[in-house]
């Protein structure tokens, strides 16, 4: 088992316009309803970078701000996670349609775009960090994953570690075989022990797969968890908005699981609390 504590969350998706203003979404008391995804442009990078910038960029740059802002910490001097089932789409697609012309020039920036961690090139260019930063991928389980290792890099080190989950869509054909339901972005910054800052404490212990994952009551949310990869983080980003202790499982590599037992940061001190399911 691991123990962390999670200081700030930020958030980006279909009718989820940040955390502060999807916290009555998450709990249940307002109704979800989807809507394009709204992402603001981010004062972390000048104007000629910002533009140029593409949708897993402007995501996970949006989520990781609203996290750290909400933690007060230094963006800069923390290590981060970034994970992710793909990379951005638009730029594969427009690879590949090169690829299959007679005129096979590619611009330089289309590459370097391409590959799995610009984000985290982008993050650390933007925040000046120097601090470790990984970028994985577990296809469907690449939250559960993240999670996972940022919680073992910050129980090990005794250190601050932000996760970065995301995905955007493929356009067509590739969405075709790999159908991606909506852009989504959650980052959150956890710490291996409590602080002032922290909102909930949380304890993940990966086991054999003992029953089916969490889902969320929501219907469209329920959808949108079913089919987006980093939308699996939803049963516990409803779990901290309801500031209540729960039980939440997140499928991980086959026939394991990752089960989190929350904690609201009032009964972190007394280490112990009564768990209930997250809707399911």
């Amino acid at each position: 088992m691991i123990r962390v504590y999670i200081e700030g969350v930020g958030l980006r998706g279909p009718g989820l316009d940040g955390w502060a203003a999807s916290l009555p979404v998450l709990s249940g008391a307002v109704a979800h309803v989807p809507a394009p995804v709204s992402v603001p442009p981010s004062a972390l990078l000048p104007p000629n970078e910002r533009r140029r910038a593409v949708q897993t960029v402007r995501l996970t740059l949006a989520v990781g701000a609203e996290a750290f802002a909400a933690a007060g910490r230094d963006a800069g001097e923390t290590a981060t996670i970034f994970t992710s089932s793909g990379g951005d789409g638009d730029t594969i697609h427009e690879i590949l349609n090169v690829l299959a012309s007679s005129n096979r020039e590619l611009s330089p920036t289309r590459f370097h775009n391409s590959v799995h961690n610009t984000p985290a090139g982008y993050w650390g260019i933007a925040t000046e960090s120097r601090a470790p930063s990984s970028t994985l991928c577990c296809h469907d389980d690449s939250f559960a994953a993240g999670l996972l290792e940022a919680a073992a890099q910050a129980t090990a080190e005794r250190r601050a570690v932000t996760l970065i989950a995301y995905d955007v869509q493929y356009p067509e054909p590739l969405s075709l075989v790999r159908p991606i339901g909506a852009p989504f972005g959650v980052a959150l910054v956890l710490t291996p022990v409590p602080t002032a800052a922290a909102r909930a404490a949380v304890t993940l212990t990966l086991r054999p797969k003992c029953g089916v994952a969490s889902a969320v009551a929501s219907p469209t949310l329920e959808a949108l968890r079913r089919t987006t990869p980093a939308a699996r983080s939803l049963p516990l980003l409803a779990a901290l908005a309801r500031g209540v202790a729960a039980a939440v499982t997140l499928d991980y590599l086959g026939n394991l699981e990752l089960a989190l037992d929350v904690t609201p940061q009032l009964d972190v001190g007394a280490g112990v609390g009564h768990s209930e399911p997250v809707a399911g």
